[in-house]
């Protein structure tokens, strides 16, 4: 590779990292309710301004919120929030907590455990990790306004691992705590099927043990490919839905046998 295109590359992923940074930041915002429903974005140039970026990064942030369904443009008018409930979609990369926030729920984190432990063989593949590398196992129970809803079983490699094991028991967030230490969440590859709750399933959550729960596991990675986590999310079926957009041209859903990953 040449230098002039080992630095192209490089300003790509960088301003890959800034309008995702600007979209991370207004998104936070509006689940935080600060534009209100119906409420206007700050214009262009003052987005701009305040993240020292460049108006097309800003646009490219923009494109990113329509594409989440939070925002929507009217023609000669700033950006608007959009304040209807909607469903996951397998078409944005949006975390539990922000999800929550867009439908009017309060979302919360209850630790259950945290600990560094030694990967096992599918965490070493998930991750790109060698056999033998220490990773940090988080498990919390997430609620929406108080109601167990999901939960969570995440690993993070060693050295997002590290951040996560700082962090407050009480962070509601990890994807804004960890967007705020520069690790940012740019791609996610996940697997929807059902599982039976087990022992700590069935407590947590209020079912019975071998009650159906709808899993979603997933391998995230940063703007340069790298994995940053690997979870195992248990839903209980009535708290949650997935949507997904496909088209003739493309589409982000593929069948495999139940058991893959």
């Amino acid at each position: 590779m040449t230098d002039a295109a080992a630095g192209t590359g490089k300003r790509a992923t960088k301003d890959q990292a800034l309008y995702r940074k600007v979209a991370a930041d207004l998104g936070r915002e509006i689940g935080e309710g600060r534009y209100g429903s119906g409420g206007r974005l700050p214009a262009e140039g003052e987005l701009a301004e305040r993240y020292g970026v460049s108006r097309g990064t800003v646009r490219q942030a923009m494109a990113l919120l329509r594409a989440e369904g939070l925002v929507a443009s009217r023609r000669g008018t700033r950006r608007v929030v959009i304040g209807t409930p909607r469903p996951q979609s397998f078409g944005e990369l949006l975390s539990f907590t922000r999800w929550a926030r867009s439908m009017g729920e309060e979302p919360g984190g209850l630790m259950i455990a945290s600990a560094t432990r030694p990967a096992d063989a599918t965490e070493c593949v998930q991750l790109r990790l060698p056999e033998g590398a220490e990773v940090h196992h988080v498990r919390r129970l997430r609620t929406l306004s108080g109601r167990p809803a999901m939960v969570e079983r995440t690993v993070f490699p060693p050295a997002v691992g590290d951040l996560v094991a700082g962090l407050p028991p009480d962070t509601v967030s990890y994807t804004v705590a960890l967007e705020e230490r520069g690790v940012l969440f740019a791609d996610a590859q996940h697997t929807i099927d059902l599982c039976p709750a087990d022992a700590e399933d069935a407590r947590l959550l209020g079912c019975r043990p071998g009650d159906p729960l709808l899993r979603e596991r997933r391998c995230s990675t940063d703007p340069a490919g790298t994995p940053i986590e690997w979870s195992d999310d248990r839903y209980l079926p009535d708290t949650v839905a997935f949507t997904v957009h496909s088209s003739a041209a493309s589409g982000s859903l593929a069948r495999r046998p139940a058991g893959d990953t």
